[in-house]
């Protein structure tokens, strides 16, 4: 063994005192950190001085409402539910992906957009995103950015068992020009 042309020196052997200045060191960048957040995003444009800020009307509740969908016997259900600004008025809408209560199979699904009517607290159906008619379902689902973003699965063929979509599609809805535009990413089709 070749000894080192240089003494040794003190800092290469680690003792109690070195990790607890580390410790300390660590817990003082967290503390600080802590006191560095920035503030809590809102949504909401902060009133000027000769403006005042209405407040946002409650995003519409799904109870209740009619939704366009035959069921027969069964009832219409909301399966998933998301709330947000689509059409940049200020007031929350609610997406609703609603399907038949169907005892077994896989029903399609239908997505409606829900707001309130003018001086009312009644929710009502202005959109359906997603026709139940076309044997569809949604699988993920938001409202982001003021956009509707879903995973739609379908069928290629009549011949596909109802149980088992073999496609799948991204969908995007955004309002535009005063209707609601379906989008699709490229890219995002697959079978």
């Amino acid at each position: 063994m070749q000894q080192s042309a240089v003494p040794e020196l003190a800092h290469t052997h680690t003792r109690p005192i070195h990790w607890v200045a580390t410790a300390t060191a660590v817990a003082g960048v967290m503390a600080l950190s802590s006191l560095l957040q920035p503030n809590s995003a809102t949504a909401a444009q902060a009133a000027g001085p000769h403006t005042k800020a209405a407040p946002a009307a409650p995003a519409p509740s799904t109870a209740g409402v009619d939704f366009p969908i035959t069921c027969g016997p069964v009832k219409a259900v909301v399966q998933k539910k998301a709330t947000g600004d689509l059409d940049g008025d200020g007031n929350p809408e609610t997406v609703a992906v609603v399907h038949c209560d169907a005892p077994m199979g896989t029903p399609p699904d239908g997505v409606y957009v829900l707001t309130r009517a003018a001086h009312s607290d009644k929710p009502r159906v202005v959109a359906t995103l997603l026709d139940p008619k076309d044997g569809d379902t949604v699988s993920d689902f938001a409202v982001r950015e003021g956009a509707v973003v879903a995973t739609v699965l379908g069928y290629s063929s009549s011949d596909v068992p109802r149980c088992c979509p073999d496609v799948t599609d991204s969908a995007k809805w955004q309002w535009k020009n005063g209707a609601f535009m379906r989008s699709t990413p490229a890219g995002a089709h697959s079978v």
